[in-house]
C-alpha cells in the first residue's frame, strides 16, 4: 500500500480529535529522518512552548555532562554540596541522599518540599523539610528534588543552568530556536517545570539522545538514563507503570521525556522511531495516555513497512463540537453573593461572556464551531483560544485554553433558569490541575447569580 504511513498518521490525528485531545503540534522521525509534522493553529513552527517536566530531563542531562566532566559522581551525597543550607544536626536520611536518588526519583520526601507562594529559594526549602522515609527505596514524583539538582548544576558548573545547557547541549545539538526558563522568586530556573522551547528543538535533543549523544551527551549516562532505574507499579496511568530512568520514563516500546499536558518525546529504539508532541491535555486526566495509545496503536505497528515523502499537516486546535440550537440574545447581568468562584457578576453576549471578580471586569471572547483568539478576563497578557456550544437550549458550555507560556484551561457551564426570585444563572467551572496557575485558580466550583431587577 503506497503511503500507508501517511494513512496511519491521518488515523492518528482523527483518533485524537474524536477523543477530544487538544494537540498543538507533533513531529515524527524514523531512522533519523523527519517523516511528518503537524501544527495546529494558532501554534506555529519554531515558537516557544512550555514543556513542563521535560525540563527535568534537560536538567538530568546537564548533570550527566558534569559527571562525564569528572565534577560529580552518581553516588555523591548531596549534603556536602549544600552545607550552607543544612539545618543544625540534619537527619540521617537527608545525609544519605545521593545524586542518583534525586535523578531516579527515590528521594527522602513523599511530596514537594517547597511552597511556591511562601518560599523565595525553592531549593533551599528542601533542606528545611523533614524526611519522610529512607532515600533510594521507593518512587515518589518529587519536583522539589529536581530543584536541588538545578541548584547543584549551578553550583558545580558556576553558570546559570540555561546558559550551561545552551552552551553544552542545545546549540551543539542544533536546537537554535529561542528559549526561556520560568524561575523561582530568587531568579533560579524552575528546573522541574519551567523550560520553554520549540517542538523542533525538543525533537533535536531527543534525536540526539537516540543517536547515542554524538559526544555531546555522554553515551554511558544515556544508557543509564534510559534504562529501568525505579519500578513504578502504583502509578494511575498505564504508560507510567513501565518504570522510571534518570529524569525520564520507560514506556511499552522504549522511553520518553514526559511533561504535563502532553509534552512528549516518545523514543522507540527497536524501530528507531521518535514522536515528539506538544499539547494541552490538562483538563483531561487521561489525555496524555490517549496520545500514547493513539501512537502505539495507530502508527507504531506500521513504521518500517512503508515509506512516504515528508509532509507537513496544517490543522486547527480542537474546539467544542456543534451543539443544539440555543438562545442568541444577551443574558444578564447576573450578580452573585460570596461564592467559591469569587464571581461578582456575569453577563452573556452572543459572542462573549463578561466576567467580574476580585481582579475586576473582563471579557472572554468565544466562537461556535471553532476557536476564537482573545485574552483571559482581567489578564490582557494571557492569550486564549475559546469555543462554545449549547448543551441544551438553556445550558451553554464555554471551554477556554490559555496558550501563553503556562498552557492551561477552564471549562464552564452556564445554566439559565427562571425561578420565583427571578432569572438566574448557575455557573459550574473546573480548571486545569494542579492549582499553581494563579490566573485560573478560583475557576473551580459552582455558584448561582440572579439577574438585576
Amino acid at each position: 500500500m503506497k503511503d500507508a504511513l501517511r494513512t496511519r498518521l491521518e488515523s492518528f490525528m482523527a483518533r485524537l480529535e474524536r477523543e477530544d485531545v487538544c494537540m498543538h503540534g507533533w513531529m515524527l522521525s524514523v531512522g533519523g529522518t523527519v517523516k511528518a509534522e503537524a501544527y495546529y493553529a494558532p501554534f506555529r513552527k519554531g515558537e516557544m512552548h512550555r514543556v513542563f517536566s521535560v525540563s527535568k530531563t534537560m536538567i538530568g542531562i546537564g548533570i550527566g555532562i558534569l559527571i562525564a566532566d569528572g565534577k560529580l559522581r552518581l553516588d555523591d551525597r548531596i549534603a556536602p554540596y549544600f552545607e550552607d543550607w543544612l539545618p543544625h544536626g540534619p537527619d540521617a536520611q537527608l545525609a544519605r541522599l545521593t545524586v542518583h536518588d534525586l535523578l531516579r526519583m527515590t528521594t527522602n520526601h513523599s511530596s514537594d518540599a517547597y511552597d511556591m507562594e511562601r518560599d523565595e529559594i525553592w531549593a533551599q526549602s528542601y533542606f528545611k523539610s523533614p524526611s519522610t522515609h529512607e532515600p533510594g527505596t521507593v518512587f515518589h514524583y518529587d519536583t522539589s528534588g529536581v530543584q536541588v539538582l538545578t541548584e547543584l548544576l549551578h553550583r558545580v558548573s558556576g553558570k546559570d543552568p540555561l546558559d550551561f545547557l545552551n552552551e553544552r547541549l542545545f546549540l551543539p545539538a542544533g536546537a537554535n530556536d529561542p528559549k526561556t526558563w520560568i524561575r523561582d522568586p530568587s531568579g533560579m530556573c524552575w528546573g522541574g517545570s519551567g523550560l520553554c522551547m520549540s517542538l523542533r528543538d525538543l525533537h533535536c535533543v531527543a534525536l540526539l539522545c537516540m543517536q547515542g549523544g554524538n559526544e555531546i551527551i555522554p553515551a554511558d549516562y544515556l544508557r543509564q538514563m534510559t534504562a529501568l532505574q525505579t519500578p513504578t507499579p502504583l502509578r494511575e496511568n498505564p504508560e507510567e507503570r513501565y518504570g522510571y530512568g534518570l529524569m525520564c520514563w520507560r514506556t511499552r516500546c522504549g522511553w520518553s521525556m514526559y511533561g504535563l499536558g502532553g509534552q512528549l518525546a516518545v523514543c522507540c529504539p527497536e524501530k528507531n522511531a521518535l514522536l515528539c508532541t506538544m499539547a494541552d491535555t490538562r483538563l483531561d486526566p487521561f489525555g496524555v495516555q490517549k496520545i500514547y495509545d493513539a501512537f502505539f496503536e495507530e502508527v507504531y505497528p506500521f513504521i518500517g513497512k512503508e515509506d512516504m515523502p515528508f509532509e507537513s499537516f496544517a490543522r486547527q486546535t480542537l474546539s467544542l463540537p456543534s451543539g443544539v440550537a440555543g438562545r442568541c440574545e444577551a443574558e444578564g447581568p447576573f450578580v452573585f453573593e460570596e461564592n467559591p468562584l469569587r464571581l461578582r457578576s456575569i453577563e452573556l453576549k452572543p459572542d462573549c461572556v463578561i466576567i467580574e471578580n476580585e481582579h475586576g471586569k473582563g471579557t472572554l471572547a468565544f466562537a461556535f464551531g471553532h476557536n476564537r483568539e482573545g485574552s483571559f478576563p482581567c489578564f490582557p497578557n494571557e492569550p486564549t483560544i475559546a469555543s462554545a456550544c449549547w448543551i441544551t437550549p438553556d445550558c451553554l458550555r464555554i471551554r477556554c485554553f490559555l496558550i501563553g507560556l503556562s498552557p492551561c484551561g477552564v471549562d464552564m457551564l452556564l445554566a439559565f433558569r427562571r425561578t420565583e426570585r427571578g432569572r438566574c444563572v448557575t455557573v459550574q467551572a473546573r480548571r486545569s490541575p494542579p492549582s499553581e496557575e494563579p490566573v485560573i485558580r478560583h475557576y473551580e466550583g459552582v455558584a448561582t447569580g440572579f439577574a438585576i431587577s
